[in-house]
């Protein structure tokens, strides 16, 4: 009796693990595969399947089953955030890039600017009420033209207006992003507050950050404060789950 799909993931997965197929390369064709483990196409296509959910494969037109990067970039914790970065010009994302070892541009990320109604969340987190005005800035920010996550910002009209974060064009907001600019206005981030989880993505989101099927996404909610306590900024971000690592160095309180 010929081995099922699990005990056949089971294989592949140790020979990707142990260098056998090393990262950007592709599977052999399942046809070929079929035969050396004596199996039928069927089989392999389950087993196949599970490692995309894995995030260890993916299928790639025209080329196969393709090996993913095992090495996924740091999301620096509260360094993400330090004001040493953005007041000497550096942008979160980019920061993440440098503490990652790889290499990043403004082109990097996109932005989309409108004006939007604040839905309840967003009116909650900024202390405004249901339906009020707000800049929306919506980035989509990529590594090697794969994209890694998206992050949008919600800011009170009276904070950011006639400044360049309203302005769409790509890359990051000045030299510092955001924070930069918020603190030329007066309103220098001070504490910020963010919750994470998981879930799995909706079809929207899987198709913008081109995840392979099973993927979850990490959800990421932030609120902005200044020193007085004034929210100056509600981010929602979606990262693809499998390109980040989240880390986070901390004074344990007493």
């Amino acid at each position: 009796m010929g081995i099922g799909y699990r005990e056949l993931a089971s294989l592949l997965r140790q020979a990707i693990h142990q260098g056998d197929f090393p990262e950007g390369s592709t599977l052999p064709r399942q046809e070929e595969i079929a035969e050396t483990h004596g199996v039928n196409i069927k089989t392999v296509r389950q087993a196949v399947r599970v490692l995309e959910a894995e995030g260890l494969v993916t299928p790639v037109r025209r080329r196969g089953t393709v090996v993913r990067p095992r090495v996924a970039m740091k999301r620096l914790g509260i360094d993400h955030y330090a004001k040493s970065k953005w007041k000497s010009g550096l942008v979160a994302f980019a920061a993440d890039r440098e503490a990652t070892g790889r290499a990043w541009k403004p082109g990097d990320q996109t932005n989309e600017v409108r004006t939007v109604e604040a839905d309840a969340e967003i009116a909650e987190a900024l202390g405004l009420k249901l339906g009020e005005p707000v800049y929306e800035r919506a980035q989509l920010v990529k590594e090697a033209d794969v994209p890694t996550h998206t992050l949008t910002s919600y800011y009170r009209s009276e904070d950011v207006a006639g400044t360049i974060l309203v302005d769409p064009t790509p890359g990051p907001a000045g030299r510092g992003g955001g924070f930069a600019i918020l603190t030329e206005r007066g309103l220098e981030p001070d504490s910020i507050t963010e919750t994470v989880r998981a879930r799995m993505p909706t079809p929207e989101e899987a198709e913008l950050l081109q995840l392979p099927a099973g993927e979850p996404v990490m959800i990421l909610h932030r609120t902005t404060f200044t020193s007085s306590g004034r929210p100056v900024e509600f981010a929602r971000g979606v990262h693809a789950a499998s390109r980040f690592t989240w880390s986070y160095a901390f004074k344990i309180p007493d």
